[in-house]
This record gives structure tokens, sequence and C-alpha cells, in this order.
């Protein structure tokens, strides 16, 4: 079966997957170039151009540290295509009904913007704490390696805080 009743569990699910696989998979795919971004934007004098900084970051980490970070990345991105495309739809029905079908209609723009932002409002505060993780593994050189190592260590550093610092700037993004 290939199809399901709009509004329904199936139907947010399935929205759901949609997101997960269009964020997480896309995203994780360009880690490579968003290590070098990062690390650009950190450290310029270092890191001069996107070639000089791939080949920096190769001389240094080799070919897997292009890698570095993909996991926070894979699971950050995943939840918010989860939480945006999922959570769009509840919006766009929630005020769809709140409205009544004919403003609903007539309305139709500004209640898809009303619903894309209260979707992306959840989808941000998903994203943040696997954002805060992948920024430190790639941009903080001997923080940590991976997920497993940056987690337990920024949570004893700063606590729960740590992970929800740049919720307000993706919000401003």
């Amino acid at each position: 079966e290939y199809s399901c009743e709009y509004g329904s569990l199936k139907f947010y699910a399935l929205c759901g997957v949609g997101g997960v696989l269009s964020c997480g998979l896309t995203h994780t795919a360009v880690v490579p170039l968003d290590l070098v971004k990062c690390r650009m934007q950190v450290d310029p004098e270092k890191y001069k151009s996107i070639f000089n900084g791939f080949s920096v970051t190769v001389k240094e980490d080799g070919v897997r540290g292009l890698a570095k970070g993909w996991a926070p990345t894979f699971i950050g991105y995943s939840m918010q295509g989860l939480c945006k495309f999922g959570f769009y739809e509840v919006f766009k029905i929630l005020y769809g009904n709140m409205l009544g079908e004919e403003n609903a209609y007539l309305w139709r723009t500004s209640l898809y913007l009303a619903a894309s932002a209260s979707a992306e409002f959840f989808a941000d505060i998903a994203l943040a704490p696997m954002e805060a993780a992948k920024v430190r593994i790639q941009t903080q050189p001997g923080y940590a390696n991976t997920l497993r190592q940056a987690v337990p260590k920024m949570f004893g550093e700063e606590g729960i805080w740590a992970f929800y610092k740049g919720v307000a700037p993706l919000w401003m993004r």
C-alpha cells in the first residue's frame, strides 16, 4: 500500500521519514565541506580557502579526518528533518482547522508560513545538541574525536546548557 489517509498517524510518520532521509542523508553527505567551512571560520589563518582547508585536513588527519562530525550531523539533521517535515504537516492541519476551511484557503500562504515557523522552532531544538557536539569535534583539535567522547565531556564541563547555546542563533537563521 503506497498511500494513506491525509492527517493520519501513518501520514505524519511518512512525512517524518521523508524529513530524516532528505535532511539526515544530505547533510551527512557534505560533512567534509562543512568541516572545512567551520574550520575556515574558526582559524582563517590556517585554513585559507576551501581547497587549502581540504589539503591541510588530509595532511594532518588523513582522509578519514574529513569525516569528523559525521555521527552528530547524521543524528542531528535526521531529528531536525523528522520534526521539520512531520510538524509542518501537523501545524498546517491544526492551524487550518482553527481558521476554518474557507479562511484556511484564503490565508493559505500565511497559514503555511506559520506552520513552517512553528515546525522549525521544534526542529531547531532537536538539532541543537548534535550541532553543538559536531562543532566541538570539528573545530577544537584534541577536544574529542567522536560523539561518544564529546557528549559526556560537554555535559561535565557545562551541563545541559552546552547543548542548547546555539538554539537562538538557529532560530535567527
